[in-house]
């Protein structure tokens, strides 16, 4: 699955990187940086590093759905060889002892999940975790916090809603796109938004400017009964157990019979909504704790954007013990 799409060209994504950059004033000169390499938007990540000053950076190359091992290691190089920076890039295939301990950051990615004990016991003291997203999102699969307290090792999430990286400001737009993909139209549409967490604003915000009736709850019981609805976005903070049940679809198929589901984030119980004819999207159930949207979907503007702000909140924790920068700390979450 190839993100062959023409807004993701090397020029443009190499002078977006640029832009990030000088916005976040990232500055990674003489570290070294443990992160994956991947395709389309999540091509980035190892030139971001790269071109903020990183001496050495380790990409972890594998294929996926996302494309094969050579589309891989091709557009990442693509993207260096542009920028002048391939001479820092090598790619790895694995996590080892020795790169481990040689790497300064290490970003929470898809190919360098999980970092558990034994991973966290290779890391130098000094060593950061980049969470990569915000600190109240944690998913504790992908990072094991007491090994990392007991060895001293801190884990950065990024404020996303800080302006130099401003991700939360594409909450909206996502929202949008995945249910133009479900054939709702949006505008003029009916839409009941489930949210419980800080993107309830940002959502509600984006559906509205792109003209959406929007009514926003905490819970589906306080939904008005009364109304009927295009489309039930689902933005429902992730728990152990799915944010909407059996009983929830019992209640859905009640009062709002024939409406979309949208799941947004937060894992619902997919088989009663089948069983209760009650239409659902995306098609392929995301996995669990992720979104059913990824920010690439919109282009790659808020994955650069997210990616290096998280660069730059690892960096910033980095550089604490050397020199405080209170500047700095605002793109910091720490867990």
């Amino acid at each position: 699955m190839y993100d062959s799409r023409p807004g993701l060209n090397s020029h443009r994504l190499v002078r977006l990187i640029q832009q990030a950059i000088g916005r976040c004033e990232l500055q990674l000169d003489n570290l070294t940086v443990l992160t994956e390499a991947a395709t389309g938007a999540y091509a980035v990540t190892p030139v971001v590093a790269a071109i903020a000053g990183a001496k050495k950076v380790f990409a972890i190359a594998r294929s996926s759905r996302y494309g094969t091992l050579e589309q891989v290691k091709a557009q990442t190089l693509e993207l260096a060889e542009l920028a002048g920076v391939s001479d820092r890039l090598q790619f790895i295939a694995e996590k080892t002892e020795d790169i481990v301990a040689q790497a300064d950051i290490i970003t929470n990615s898809g190919h360098v999940r999980p970092i558990n004990a034994q991973m966290i016991a290779w890391m130098k003291p000094t060593a950061v975790i980049g969470l990569m997203y915000e600190a109240w999102e944690f998913r504790p699969e992908d990072v094991d916090l007491l090994a990392c307290r007991q060895k001293g090792i801190k884990v950065a999430g990024v404020n996303e809603r800080h302006p130099g990286v401003d991700v939360f400001s594409f909450l909206g737009i996502m929202a949008t796109k995945l249910l133009l993909d479900a054939g709702v139209s949006v505008y003029t549409s009916n839409i009941l938004l489930l949210c419980d967490n800080p993107f309830s604003s940002f959502i509600e915000r984006g559906l509205v400017n792109a003209g959406t009736n929007v009514d926003t709850v905490d819970t589906i019981s306080a939904a008005p009964t009364d109304k009927t609805y295009d489309a039930i976005l689902v933005a429902l903070q992730p728990r152990p157990e799915p944010v909407l049940t059996a009983t929830d679809a019992v209640l859905i198929a009640k009062y709002w019979p024939g409406t979309l589901v949208a799941q947004y984030w937060g894992d619902i119980e997919r088989s009663a909504f089948v069983s209760h004819h009650i239409p659902v999207c995306p098609e392929i159930e995301p996995k669990p704790g992720h979104m059913g949207i990824l920010p690439s979907a919109v282009g790659p503007e808020p994955i650069i954007r997210l990616q290096t702000g998280g660069l730059k909140a690892a960096e910033a924790i980095w550089r604490e013990s050397l020199q405080f920068s209170k500047s700095a700390m605002e793109f910091v979450q720490l867990l």
